[in-house]
This record gives structure tokens, sequence and C-alpha cells, in this order.
């Protein structure tokens, strides 16, 4: 399938497991993503795709020639300008201030004239053309070969990349070699500010992209960057901002950098918001002209841009100094570490239509562009997170959301726990922010927002933003993952105990006792994970991970008290921590109230959720998805329906806290149910559905995710990476085929190799320690590289490794289920609406399918209800 033939989610069931891509223009290559035909159709997917980052500064693949584009795009980790949100309807703490990530002034574009001819890849005669980038080494490079209208053939080669060693600089070459005869070249290096209304045609459309969808950042209706520099500064471009309201400021500067044997002259021009070298090259025949272009670009919450520009300058003396080939080898070297420790190697074959076999290479080569956006997202984030597009476009504002925490940070505790802690102390910033939104929702305790860059609540809509008190949870989830794989403590007692204890008190505070009954605690009026069914009470999600929040901030401060007196007197006094504190935490985590059915056997997603009716996803039409664009939020808010995992979400991070019987009983029922219209839920399904031994399920969910943004599966990958879902790939691949389980800190093992696949390998950290493991159908072998021994359970048999390595034998792997599950029945009457009716809506209207039996006893008669019973037993 060519890439974005699909135009977003057409079915709430996963594709079958098969390479969707159109390997004519995508060939497979294990370890490089390869475009070799141009095609202005689906530029702004590729755009995405052939992004290059380092976590702090991110560059689109928007061409070097700066058309055609879709939407160009340079950002910078947190660099945000703010606005004020205004409600039609106004409350108290509601969210006043968003924040929207700046496309900063773009360095990318190297214009090319040959006897004033312009090359624009979108008209050009192309012999040749291939763009790639290449996951080992980080590089974007491109090679076409041009035939220009006089009938000269011209070879231009690019590169790019943002340095995982210099977080500050980008590098790019452009080498141009004429192979038919002379000509006049003309070489236009430029940095441009794109972000306040035109590229360099005055096309805002071309500079900004367009569409209409609540997912893509905000549009801003005044100018954002006001300039303060523009100069030549030691025969370097500068470019010099104040964001307009939030007062952050900016310095980009520019070394060029022509090597050739021809004669060539060179001029610089710089504006308010345009830098420009220009090189005039008299060509020959067979002698190349190469640019270099460094660019360093700096940041700062309200440093001058004066002094930022100094700072440009450092990096960029130390850059030319060690010239583009030692700054592409020391990329390349980082980027060998990141795969040493991060590589996931899939061996087999699958079955294609018929019964011809394709080997799986199509499958590592997509696997290892999802890694590869984990280490582009994070690798040089530093003290800002991980935004939910990384850096690779503007979708969601550049906002932070709690899906790093559950997605994307495990990754990087098994395999880069530097960047884990970095991700958390992220966290512990926005901790005094956090105090003051808790006492704004009149709540003791910290409340982290759902949504933000700066750290104050961003979401303009509260029901499915301030209300996912979930947040906290993830946090502490994420915390003590990181904690116990690393035996980090120090952490722990510096920083992550104050974590543990603010939300903590959130939650003693936010839930309540009800006592017309059995004394339980219960946690009303949040949002889960769900966003489909919002404002809930004693949604489980939320009841089951606040529990596991109580119980650590319990342990950690325990434990603290018990090692270490002295920090522990200190946190104690630096919180105002009391022993009752402790203890009415654990009573809340003991009294925590968690729904369950006796009647449908299952853990309803809220307190009243059984209640609803459910929708009828076989019978909504493709181009009603999803849900959100199309539907009401009050209309879908009625209905048993799922954007995304919720319970089942609850059943993987929280596993050990429920039997293999209710892990089954609860997929089965929401599954059929679960849009899947969130990319964050195809990698939890897959998880839970290997578990419960949904193999064939499981994979497809797993393709599902996979290629979500290298197949545009949501139709919306043009406004950057999934940043989630491709940390989710990872989970998917090691705790939902591998099997991999950490529960309160003990690594267990218990693998779910697909069929068609011989072996699974990977390899992880673990308490410092660097543990390699390879699944096979009937063994795991696990051997210790680096550091000391690991003790392990494999399928509940502890298991000691060492250097010297081990194999355990494996009976099977795990229970087997054909098929799917069928959607939930329900006993509902119809309403006097008739959905099939056509006089009873209006043309073009949205009708929901309903899930009506067809024949009832009375339907005249009252609507029968099943009430769930609740257990207390979790």
């Amino acid at each position: 399938m060519t890439i974005g033939d699909r135009g977003g989610v057409s079915s709430h069931r996963p594709p079958q497991p098969v390479d969707p891509m159109d390997r004519s223009r995508f060939p497979v290559d294990p370890w490089r993503l390869v475009e070799t035909a141009y095609d202005a159709g689906d530029l702004g997917v590729t755009e995405t795709l052939f992004a290059v980052s380092n976590g702090y500064l991110g560059l689109r693949g928007n061409v070097e020639e700066g058309r055609d584009t879709h939407t160009h795009g340079t950002f910078v980790n947190g660099f945000h300008e703010t606005w004020p949100i205004r409600h039609a309807e106004e409350a108290y703490g509601l969210a006043r201030v968003g924040q929207t990530i700046v496309n900063v002034p773009d360095p990318k574009t190297i214009k090319l004239y040959v006897d004033d001819e312009p090359l624009l890849l979108t008209t050009a005669d192309l012999e040749h053309y291939e763009r790639s980038v290449d996951f080992r080494d980080g590089l974007l490079r491109r090679e076409v070969i041009w035939r220009t209208s006089s009938g000269k053939r011209v070879r231009i080669s690019s590169t790019r990349m943002a340095s995982v060693v210099e977080r500050h600089l980008a590098v790019m070459t452009f080498e141009v070699e004429l192979l038919d005869g002379d000509a006049a070249l003309v070489i236009s290096s430029q940095v441009l500010n794109r972000q306040d209304g035109s590229d360099e045609y005055h096309v805002r459309s071309a500079a900004m992209g367009e569409g209409n969808d609540p997912r893509k950042a905000e549009a801003f209706s005044h100018r954002v960057l006001d300039p303060v520099l523009h100069e030549v500064r030691d025969d370097r471009l500068l470019l010099g901002y104040r964001c307009h309201n939030s007062g952050m400021t900016i310095a980009t500067m520019a070394e060029h950098a022509l090597e050739t044997d021809n004669e060539f002259s060179e001029r610089q021009l710089v504006e308010d918001d345009l830098a420009r070298q220009v090189y005039r090259v008299q060509a020959r025949r067979g002698q190349p002209v190469r640019l270099d272009k460094f660019v360093a670009v700096h940041t700062s919450r309200g440093v001058p841009p004066r002094e930022l520009a100094d700072r440009c300058g450092r990096t960029l003396e130390r850059a030319v100094s060690l010239g583009v080939a030692g700054l592409h080898e020391e990329h390349a070297e980082t980027w060998a570490r990141f795969w040493a420790e991060s590589d996931v190697q899939i061996e087999g074959s699958s079955e294609k239509e018929g019964s011809e076999e394709q080997d799986l290479g199509h499958l590592q080569q997509a696997v290892r562009w999802n890694l590869f956006q984990l280490g582009q997202a994070s690798l040089r984030a530093g003290s800002h997170g991980i935004p939910a597009k990384g850096l690779t476009g503007s979708g969601y504002g550049g906002h932070y959301f709690w899906d790093t925490e559950c997605y994307v940070v495990p990754f990087l505790v098994y395999t880069h726990p530097q960047a884990a802690r970095n991700a958390l102390r992220f966290r512990h910033g926005m901790l005094a922010d956090a105090r003051r939104r808790a006492a704004e929702m009149a709540q003791f305790g910290a409340l982290f927002p759902w949504r933000t860059i700066n750290g104050e609540e961003a979401s303009a809509y509260f029901a499915a933003g301030t209300a996912q008190y979930h947040i906290n949870s993830d946090i502490a989830y994420a915390l003590m993952k990181y904690v116990r794989a690393t035996g980090d403590t120090q952490f722990l007692h510096s920083q992550g105990v104050d974590i543990l204890v603010e939300t903590a008190r959130l939650w003693a505070d936010l839930g309540f006792w009800q006592r017309n009954g059995d004394k339980t605690f219960h946690i009303h009026g949040v949002t889960g994970p769900d966003e489909y069914t919002t404002v809930v009470n004693d949604n489980l999600f939320t009841n089951v991970m606040a529990r596991l929040n109580l119980r650590a901030a319990i342990e950690a401060v325990e434990v603290l008290r018990d090692e270490a007196p002295d920090q522990f007197a200190r946190a104690a006094a630096r919180l105002k921590l009391e022993d009752e504190e402790l203890e009415a935490w654990r009573r809340a985590a003991d009294g925590m109230f968690i729904p369950y059915s006796e009647e449908l056997g299952v853990h309803p997603q809220d307190n009243h959720f059984l209640e609803r009716e459910i929708w009828d996803l076989d019978a909504t039409p493709a181009d009603r998805r999803p849900l959100l664009l199309h539907y009401h939020p009050l209309v879908i808010y009625r209905f048993q329906v799922l954007k995304q995992a919720d319970v089942v979400l609850a059943l993987y991070l929280a596993g050990d806290q429920f039997s293999a019987q209710e892990k089954r009983a609860d997929f089965e029922y929401y599954d059929p149910i679960t849009t899947g219209d969130s990319t964050l839920s195809a990698v939890m399904q897959s998880i839970v559905a290997a578990e419960v031994g949904y193999r064939e399920l499981a994979l497809r969910y797993f393709y599902d995710a996979l290629f979500v943004d290298l197949d545009d599966r949501h139709g919306n990958a043009t406004e950057g990476v999934h940043v989630a879902s491709t940390g989710g790939v990872w989970s998917a691949l090691v705790g939902g085929f591998g099997g991999l389980r950490d529960h309160d800190g003990v690594l267990t093992l218990d693998p779910r190799l697909p069929d068609p696949w011989t072996s699974l390998s990977w390899r992880m950290r673990w308490l410092g320690s660097r543990l390699h493991v390879r699944l096979e159908r009937d063994a795991v072998s696990l051997t210790v590289e680096v550091g000391d021994p690991v003790t392990l359970q494999v399928r509940g048999e502890p298991v000691t490794v060492d250097s010297d390595g081990v194999r355990v034998p494996l009976d099977g792997q795990g229970p087997e289920l054909s098929g799917e599950p069928s959607p939930p029945a329900q006993e509902t009457a119809p309403t006097e609406r008739d959905p099939g009716d056509p006089e009873a809506v209006s043309p073009g209207a949205g009708v929901v399918p309903h899930s009506w039996q067809e024949e009832l006893d009375d339907p005249t008669g009252p609507i029968p209800v099943r009430a769930p019973v609740y257990d207390d037993r979790l």
C-alpha cells in the first residue's frame, strides 16, 4: 500500500498482519527508510517520516529547495508562545494560558539555480532520485540527477543531521556536480522565519500547512517572533528573536564553507526574517561544488538574544574545528551506542496471499524506524520533557502528556536509564506548579497538568483534560519502575519521594469514604485514559493506579526512614510529613473501591459504564471515523464505546492485581467496543491479547501500531510522529511477545512468540547489568553481557544469569485462542427514531449505529438495564 492511501482509520478491527507499504517506492532495507521516487501527493507524511531530531532540536524532512512543501518545521523542545484561552462560558479554575510550540527560524533551505533555472522537484525532469534516513548513523541523505530544460544533467547530493553530541547544532551538506557541459550556478542558503506568516514566496499555506483538526497545533493571530537581532557577525548569519507573549528568546546562527575548484563569488544579506548566503559559481563539468552549512540554535526563558548569539558562536567554533566528517563520525558513534542497548531483532517468515512466504525484513525495518524515533525524541531532551510528536511536527501544540510516563519512559528505563531519569527530573521541576494547580482545584498535594509545556495546565476542555487526574499515578508508576529497575535510590531520596508524597496527598484528599454499605474508598468526578467517557465515578484505571501510587509513596517513605534517617528527616521537614499521613494513605489504598460486575464477570470501566447502551462499531461507516471528528462529545459519552484502552491498559500496567481469568474476561468485553481512534490503543490491545491467548489478534494489533505513521493509518502523520505509539511498539515486542513484567521490582518472563516468528531478541538494563534475551519457540536464552549476575523468573521458576548464559526450555507459548472476541450482547429497546427513515434526520446528519436487538417481547415497555454488582476483592 502506498503511504497515505488509507486517509484515516477505516475500521476498529485491526488489519491483517501483512506489509502495507508500496515496496516499489519504499524498498525493504533493515537499517534505512528509503524513498526511490518523489511524490508530491503525500509530502506531509514523508516530511514526518524523514525528519531528523536529537530531542532538543528537530528538523522536518522538508526538501532542501523549500518548495514544494506541506508543512515547514524546525522546532526546539520547550520553546513556545503563550496565548490567553478564551472560554465562551467562564468558570473558576479553567485553564487560562495556552502554550504552543513555535516554528523557529528554518535553516534547511538551500536553493539551486542552473543557468537561472530553479530546481523544483515537483516539475523537475529527474533521472534518479533517492532519499534515505539511516538509523545506524542518524543521517538524512538525498541524491538526485536532474536534467535541466537545456538538457544538462546535474547530480545533487545532500545530507542533514541534528547532532546527538552537540544538541544545539544542525549540520547540512549540499554538493552539486555538472555531468554534461558547463553552467552558471547560484546556490542560495537561507535562514527564514516561517512562523510569522509566509514562505520565501509569501505563500502562507506553503509555509505553515493547512487543515482543520483538533489534534493540530493552535494557530496564532499575532506576530510571534519579535525581531531583536539581524546581522552578519564574524562572517556568520545571525537572527535573534523574543516571543511576543512568553518572552522566550532564541538566536540562530549559520556558518558556511564552500569548497570547489571553480571560480565563485559570494554575498550575504540579512533582514528581520530572512538571512541569505548566496554563491555564484562558474561551474565546469566534473568539478563538484560542495557547501557545508553549520547551524547553531540556542534558546532561553529570558536570556537576551545577544548573549544567546555568543553561545551560538562558541558552538560553531567547536563544530567547524571538528569538520563535517568529524561531526558525522561522533554522531554515528553515539547512534551505534544507542543500538547496542536498544535494538530488537526478529527472525522468521510470514505468509503472503496464497502460500508464498516472505521474510520479515519489512517488519525489522519498521521496528527499527520506530525505535529510531524514540532515540530522536529523547537522547538529548535533557531537562525538557518528551513531546507527543517529538520534534517532528507541531501536532498537539508540542505538548507533553501522561503517555510519556506510560509508553516512553519504560523503554528508556530498560535501555537508556539516564534519559529516563532526565524525563522524571523534568516532572520534578514542575512540582511547584502542580502544587499550585492542586490548590486551585481545592485539593491537597500536587496535581500535574494533563497537557503542558511550561508546567501550567493548557487543556481548555477540562472534561477530557484536567479531569484525567490519573496523570499523577502515571508519573508515580514510571518513577517506581525506574527506581526498581536501576536501584537509583539517590534520585528516589532527593527528588522522587517529593513527587510520591505530593501525588499521594492528592489521592487521599480527592477520594472519600462511603459508608452506606461496606466501608470503601471512592474517587469521583474523574476521567480515565479513554476520552470517549468522561467525568465519571470510580474509573477502574484511576482507582487501581491511585492505589499503586499510595502504596509506592508509603514504601518510599518507609525505606527512606529506615535506610537513610538523615535524608528522611530533611524530607519530612521539607514536605511537612507526619506519620498519620502514611496511615491514612494505607487505609485508602487497602479500602480502594474496585468496581466488578458479578453478573457479567468483568470490571466496569467506571461505576455506571455498563448501564449505557453499546455503540455498534461494526455498523459505523468508515467515513464516520474517528468518532471525535463526526459526533458531538455528548453523543459519544452516552454509549459504551472507547477511544482507547482503559481497563485493558490497567491489566498491563498493574497486571499483578488481576487474575488470568479476569484479564481474559475484561479483554473479551472491551476489545470489541474499542474504536482504536487513539494511537495509544493498538499496542496495549496487542500486549493483553498476547497474554490472554489471542495470538493472531495480538499480531494484527502489533502491525496496526507498527505502521501507524509509516502507513498513515490515522490520517494525521503529517502532524508528526506518534512518539508514545513508538514506545508502545517496544513494549508490545518485549512485554507482549516477550512476556516481560517487573511488578514490585521482580523481573519475570512468560513469552508469547507469534507463530510466524522463529526468534525474538533484545537487550535490557537491570540494576546496572545488561541482559541479552533471545526467545525461540522451544527455549529462552539469557546472557549477562555487562555487569553482575541477574536473577529473574521464567514462568514462575527462579533463574540466575551470568556471563556464561543459561538456556531455559519452554513448553509452548502460552494459551491459544482462535478468532477475536465478539461484541457484548445488550438488551435495550429502540427509541422512537428510526435511523433507517430518511425523513427522520436532516440530510448528512450523523446517526448513531444503535445496538438494538431486532426482537423484543415488549418494545414499548421499560428499557431493561443490567445493573452491575460490585466486588471489592481486588
